[in-house]
């Protein structure tokens, strides 16, 4: 059986994957994204990055912006702002209104102190080298300047997690199957602090703890399925297992009413 640690490493440091595959267009990220629709309480994340940046002035960059959801919102409500997109993958970055750049975050292509606010939203797990990329942001923002992190807790979505394996586990005919594939593990809320205190005296951690609460099964299931692109990163057919997940959801609801999964994350807001 692969071992999961290793897997995990895998699916967020191969940038032919991240690029070519995973975020090669809008659609996955999209369907992760829309699951927040069925929470409670519902955050307005771009808002609440907005009002952060209220003291800004200047040039905002948009690290791993992926389909422009920050990056529309902050232009929208702050054009006084100079807001520059960046990511990884050209794919994904077609949709969104420039200027946006492809660049890694572990080489950003700006002068040192020459950007006044910086976001790196959900998206750090995904850098092969966190702690350089960590200095990279604090090497382009200025001495009085802003980043803004987000990311999930350890503890986010465990319902999804036991799913997962119940529905591996009958695909595999045992009684719990393998673990499913966690990308914010590397750079988890818990861990976020310490990697983000290296070259940042100030960390605030502002939790946004909520229940996703659906009464069918198409947005967990479009959810999860999502992680396609790490199919062979799993230890059970992928498509089966989805399949049986389904099944296992359907029932639950029909049973219950609904199905209701607990979330954890937060936004992480830095200062040199």
């Amino acid at each position: 059986m692969t071992d999961l640690s290793a897997a995990h490493d895998a699916a967020v440091t191969d940038r032919t994957r991240l690029a070519g595959s995973a975020y090669n267009g809008d659609r996955d990220l999209a369907a992760r994204q829309s699951l927040y629709r069925w929470q409670t309480p519902r955050y307005d994340l771009p808002g609440l990055v907005a009002e952060r940046l209220g003291d800004v002035r200047g040039r905002v960059v948009d690290i791993g912006c992926g389909n422009g959801t920050f990056t529309r919102r902050l232009r929208q409500e702050r054009p006084d702002l100079a807001v520059l997109g960046l990511d990884i993958a050209p794919g994904i970055l077609a949709g969104v209104p420039g200027p946006v750049a492809v660049a890694e975050a572990t080489r950003l292509p700006l002068a040192s102190g020459s950007v006044d606010g910086a976001l790196a939203l959900y998206m750090l797990y995904h850098v092969p080298d966190i702690p350089q990329a960590v200095k990279e942001l604090a090497r382009v923002v200025t001495r009085d300047g802003l980043v803004i992190a987000s990311t999930n807790s350890e503890r986010d979505k465990a319902e999804l997690d036991e799913l997962w394996q119940r529905a591996a586990g009958d695909v595999l005919g045992i009684e719990r199957g393998p673990a499913r594939i966690s990308l914010s593990a590397r750079f988890s809320l818990e861990k976020a602090p310490a990697l983000l205190g290296e070259e940042f005296s100030r960390v605030e951690v502002v939790e946004l703890p909520g229940t996703i609460t659906v009464h069918d099964p198409g947005p967990v299931i479009a959810h999860m399925a999502s992680y396609r692109a790490w199919a062979d990163q799993y230890d059970v057919p992928f498509d089966a297992t989805i399949e049986r997940a389904r099944a296992l959801l359907r029932e639950r609801i029909e049973r219950h009413g609904a199905f209701e999964v607990r979330c954890s994350g937060g936004i992480l807001v830095c200062r040199r």
